[in-house]
């Protein structure tokens, strides 16, 4: 998984994957038929770690739901500010892998839903109008930051910072919600 996040999928070969895991080749292949596949499980264990990391930070932020909300945002900022950041690793597949019907994509797809759906379940118990439609937007804002904060942020000579991305799309989250 950190492996492919760190140099994308189509630039990691499978030397580099053996390389770092230490394991055999044969290894490898006892496990996963194809790179393909490999890829699959590496983005559903991504998946995993990082709906985790978010709904116990969400929820441990505050008892309060809207207070819930804006924890969306100060998490991201912190993920934009980890010296590993580099994306989003479901965007950078889906940029990777053109065919809407490829495994990466729909997987990437699968994890955009249910972060999405989590978001809903935050704005219904905060007893927000149109649960649904606030949550699509509220996606759109912190998918629209993720990408702000890795192309902007990281890149020498502006005068933006990966913070700035999360903050502006919090900013933006407050006038909704008014």
């Amino acid at each position: 998984m950190r492996v492919f996040y760190r140099n994308g999928f189509h630039c990691t070969g499978l030397d580099m994957i053996l390389k770092e895991s230490g394991i055999s080749r044969m290894t490898l292949y006892n496990h996963f038929k194809s790179k393909d596949e490999l890829i699959v499980a590496a983005l559903r264990r991504r998946d995993e770690i990082f709906r985790n990391g978010l709904m116990k930070f969400v929820e441990g932020a505050s008892r309060d739901p809207i207070d819930r909300l804006y924890a969306l945002f100060e998490y991201h900022e912190q993920w934009f500010n980890a010296e590993d950041f580099k994306g989003c690793m479901f965007i950078n597949a889906s940029a990777e892998y053109c065919d809407p019907e490829s495994p990466a994509r729909r997987v990437s797809a699968d994890h955009k839903i249910e972060c999405t759906r989590y978001i809903a379940k935050l704005c219904t118990d905060a007893g927000l109008d149109d649960p649904e439609e606030l949550a699509e937007q509220i996606n759109i804002l912190l998918e629209g930051a993720i990408v702000t904060a890795y192309i902007q942020g990281r890149t020498t000579g502006n005068d933006s910072t990966t913070s700035d991305a999360a903050q502006r799309a919090q900013r933006i989250f407050k006038q909704l919600i008014r």
